[in-house]
């Protein structure tokens, strides 16, 4: 027991504060055995404080390593397993051994090189989704602190403010950007004034259901709803939303308010009923669209048809022969007289 003291206070005080990925998965004895038979090429002894000092340079103090461990959850055995693969040979081949500075040197940088180019293709994490909800899946591995860091955020949401009309319908959604566990539970409660406090909050629904809907709102329903997201009975996330329910009476009040101080512009006068841009095309309503186009084919087929009666009326006077034969006795009379 005293050794293993002995051998703790002696590696911690000569490897720096900082963890790693490699303090976070190699045992200290491991590390003792693979240290002990460095030796200074410069003066020729053995000095196992130099052999921790370079490894705490090229794995202690590389953000390289430290980047390429930031995987996603459950993949620290994978870490563990990629950098024991390059250590441990190692280990065994420089225990009892003595090797010159120069052979560590080059050994420890390609351990961490082939370390760095595996861990960098394991999975990342999905990332952090602000602003707020217990994310589970988007915790991250730290091989400073040699655990897995949470995204920190709260789990109340921000108030987020509906406004409609009096019969109108209006929806609320319990939807998060960040990937749920399988069999969340969904919790609908409602308060009738602006509150994030839970005890102000009567139960509503409970079930899987993201959607709240309310298919004809009244004034009656204003207030505050609250979602809240479980798994496993633990609180993942809560979303607020403060719906205000407009009364029709309300609204016909603002329309006569609306017209009085029209009214009352310079000279009484209405402002004008057209576009705000004079290059704005006005495009007529589909209705009004056929009726003028029906109107206008009427009053062609009507124009044919006149001229049409006015062609049969000319053609019949031209071919009357009781008409020529009137006419022929008429100028002969008129000689004869």
């Amino acid at each position: 027991m005293f050794v293993l003291i002995v051998k703790l206070l002696f590696f911690s005080s000569i490897i720096s504060t900082a963890l790693n990925c490699y303090q976070c998965f190699i045992d200290v004895d491991d590390s003792l055995r693979m240290c002990w038979g460095h030796i200074l090429t410069q003066y020729n002894v053995r000095n196992a404080d130099s052999c921790f000092k370079t490894l705490d340079r090229i794995f202690n103090n590389e953000p390289r390593v430290i980047d390429a461990g930031k995987v996603g959850r459950g993949y620290d055995v994978m870490l563990n397993n990629i950098l024991m693969a390059e250590i441990m040979p190692i280990v065994e081949e420089f225990d009892e051994q003595t090797n010159n500075d120069t052979v560590y040197e080059f050994r420890l940088q390609a351990a961490a090189n082939n370390f760095i180019e595996a861990a960098s293709r394991l999975p990342r994490a999905s990332g952090c989704f602000p602003p707020c909800g217990f994310q589970a899946q988007g915790a991250v591995y730290n091989c400073v602190t040699c655990q897995y860091d949470s995204c920190e955020f709260p789990l109340d949401c921000p108030v987020k403010e509906i406004t409609v009309q009096e019969n109108n319908r209006t929806q609320m959604w319990c939807k998060v950007p960040f990937p749920l566990p399988t069999g969340a539970e969904i919790i609908w409660r409602y308060a009738m004034e602006i509150t994030m406090l839970m005890d102000r909050f009567d139960e509503v629904t409970v079930g899987v259901d993201p959607l709240y809907f309310i298919s004809s709102a009244r004034p009656e329903h204003s207030g505050t709803y609250q979602c809240e997201i479980f798994s496993q009975e633990h609180s993942l996330v809560r979303i607020y939303y403060y719906l205000t329910v407009v009364p029709l009476a309300q609204l016909g009040h603002a329309e006569l308010q609306d017209v009085f101080e029209q009214a009352l512009l310079p000279g009484g006068q209405f402002p004008p009923l057209f576009p705000k841009d004079p290059f704005t095309l006005w495009v007529p309503s589909p209705t009004l669209l056929t009726t003028c186009l029906t109107a206008m084919f009427l009053l062609v087929f009507l124009m044919l048809g006149v001229l049409y009666w006015l062609s049969n009326q000319i053609g019949t006077n031209h071919s009357d022969p009781t008409q020529e034969t009137k006419s022929t006795e008429n100028k002969k009379y008129l000689i004869h007289c």
